[in-house]
């Protein structure tokens, strides 16, 4: 079976925050918009009752005798344990290594407001060093910006060749069970219609989380 793509995402990573000036705020508008005023004494409006919502159709069977068959991958790993473990993983790596991006921002913009504060009062000597600190905090935070990222995507990288170890099996157990001749992955091979009783990703999503718990469990 060849080995799958990259499935485990929870979107880039926020560390972008530039070298220069703090983290970037948005301006509150210097001419707020008009705001309409409340209407008084509205015309009462007719009850309208809600249209009853038909349950949700019942999943289709898988159609007997068929040979071919497709997952969603990105279904599977978002709804199962072990794809949301993965998730987790990355966004606490994000927003511990964000929380250090930001402390050192915040330290180069103290030095920066020193200096810019200072006027003439610091000497020669102490503005030079603070100019010497600006660029040195400077160039860290850049390097801990691409150390960042750099950490993080092999985090990614080490997490779904994991996640892809452990559902391969899973996958292959399906299919084979099923008397499959191919099993295709339905957002990578352009498929314009397909039967939602040829769906397996429930299938594999059960399977999955039961055999990563298993284990753990104590006889």
């Amino acid at each position: 079976m060849r080995a799958l793509k990259s499935v485990i995402v929870v979107g880039a990573l926020a560390l972008g925050l530039g070298a220069g000036p703090a983290l970037a705020q948005t301006p509150p508008p210097q001419n707020p918009p008009a705001q309409n005023p409340p209407a008084q004494n509205p015309p009462a409006q007719p009850q309208i009752t809600p249209t009853p919502q038909p349950p949700p159709a019942a999943p289709k069977p898988f159609p007997e005798g068929a040979k071919i068959a497709y997952i969603d991958l990105q279904r599977i790993a978002q709804a199962s344990a072990e794809g949301k473990a993965a998730a987790t993983k990355i966004q606490e790596y994000e927003k511990k290594k964000l929380g250090e991006i930001q402390e050192k921002n915040k330290q180069l913009e103290e030095m920066r407001k020193k200096l810019e504060q200072g006027g003439t009062v610091l000497s020669d000597s102490a503005r030079g060093q603070i100019e010497k600190d600006i660029d040195r905090t400077t160039r860290e935070l850049q390097f801990m910006q691409q150390s960042a990222q750099a950490e993080r995507d092999q985090l990614e990288r080490e997490l779904n060749a994991e996640f892809q170890r452990k559902l391969n099996p899973i996958i292959e157990q399906v299919a084979t069970e099923k008397g499959l001749q191919m099993l295709f992955s339905i957002r990578d091979n352009g498929a314009v219609w397909a039967d939602t009783g040829l769906d397996l990703s429930e299938e594999v999503v059960k399977r999955f989380d039961a055999a990563t718990k298993a284990p753990a469990k104590k006889e």
